[in-house]
């Protein structure tokens, strides 16, 4: 073994221990390997720039860190191993488990937030650029919006007095000081926003808990909503190269795809049980879109496992494609047991997230490894 490559592991152990990592297992995404080309030619010449990254951060942080558990799934009612209710004063009662886990909130105040030391770790490993999660399926935000008080400078959030409150702020101004590009991950869903889970209705599962086109005018509060906080993203902190949109059920989608999606579930489903459904929620992506680009010219936009124009490139997730594909592409892979901290995590070896890039760098895809902060 070379030097370079001992001095490499080494640094990438260094940056595991530096942001105390961890996650655990998250969301089967459903990935449609189809692709359709970008054609607005600053786009095409960002596409082309990060694809000569190579190597990318994703961080998952937000209040179930104080946990150490998944992210946001255990409030969704559906029926999934990892992510089972198991903290909080009764977890097996729902309504409780949900009350505890929004008043994280009260008690997030991490003191010790030292983003310039992140950014210099991930510049030593050799990352180009970060996606950092700025609200998660549980809806706190972990900026300065002005659309909800669900949010890391609330006064109801003790860190919000602090001098670097505005967490996304800082993260995007301390990376792109080391040189590396910010990329901004948010959640299309928003279980906390009465507008998608409205609480008249307890949820049914992680979609929308009533019908958008009965409720068109609800609908249409919860499209401005997530316009305006991601227009926020693009105005207020400064130049954001990614838009990685997660949530991907969050779609317009045709009956014809609900009626093919439905008969493929109940083929092997004897009873007909379903853990979820499909709905089509149309977010008015290309308008959201549109208006993102006259904010930031050129921005990259992955609106995750949607098929179509405003997926400027696909995310294998947990895997490294067999074969090289023949679009731009990038594996988000964890380093250590799952999206968000978890008290005992193992995490990969330097050699084996070494021997990762390698693999798919050699078939032409980016690395994002997701480390997440405790």
């Amino acid at each position: 073994m070379t030097k370079t490559r001992v001095r490499c592991g080494t640094i990438f152990i260094a940056f595991v221990a530096a942001l105390c990592f961890q996650a655990v297992s998250a969301q089967a995404i459903y990935e449609d390997e189809r692709y359709v080309p970008e054609t607005d030619p600053l786009v095409l010449e960002k596409l082309d720039q990060w694809q000569d990254l190579k190597f990318g951060l994703l961080m998952h942080w937000g209040t179930y860190s104080q946990w150490g558990i998944v992210e946001s799934w255990s409030l969704c009612p559906e029926e999934y191993g990892w992510c089972e209710r198991t903290k909080g004063s009764n977890p097996s009662d729902y309504n409780t488990y949900k009350k505890e886990y929004e008043a994280l909130q009260k008690t997030f105040n991490p003191v010790k937030f030292d983003p310039e030391k992140w950014a210099k770790a991930a510049k030593m490993a050799g990352m180009k650029y970060v996606v950092f999660t700025t609200k998660h399926h549980d809806g706190f935000s972990m900026f300065d919006t002005q659309y909800t008080d669900y949010k890391i400078t609330d006064p109801k959030t003790p860190f919000s007095t602090h001098p670097k409150a505005n967490i996304t702020k800082e993260i995007f101004n301390s990376f792109r000081d080391q040189g590396l590009w910010a990329g901004a991950y948010f959640s299309k869903p928003d279980w906390n926003t009465p507008t998608y889970w409205d609480p008249y209705y307890p949820p049914r599962d992680r979609n929308v808990n009533y019908e958008p086109e009965a409720n068109p005018e609800k609908w249409q509060e919860y499209i401005d909503f997530t316009h305006n906080q991601i227009l926020e993203l693009l105005t207020d902190y400064g130049k954001v190269d990614i838009l990685w949109l997660d949530g991907g059920w969050v779609a317009k989608t045709p009956k014809s795809d609900i009626t093919n999606w439905y008969e493929q579930q109940l083929v092997n489903n004897d009873n007909g049980y379903l853990k979820n459904r499909i709905v089509n929620q149309d977010i008015k992506m290309d308008e959201l879109v549109e208006k993102a680009r006259e904010k930031q010219p050129g921005l990259i936009v992955v609106d995750r496992a949607v098929h179509g124009k405003n997926q400027n490139y696909l995310t294998p997730e947990n895997r490294v494609p067999e074969k090289p594909l023949p679009y731009p592409w990038e594996s988000c892979i964890i380093a250590g047991g799952g999206w968000s901290y978890s008290f005992d995590a193992e995490y990969m070896s330097g050699r084996e997230a070494i021997h990762t890039l390698v693999d798919i760098v050699a078939k032409g895809g980016n690395l994002l490894l997701n480390i997440a902060p405790s």
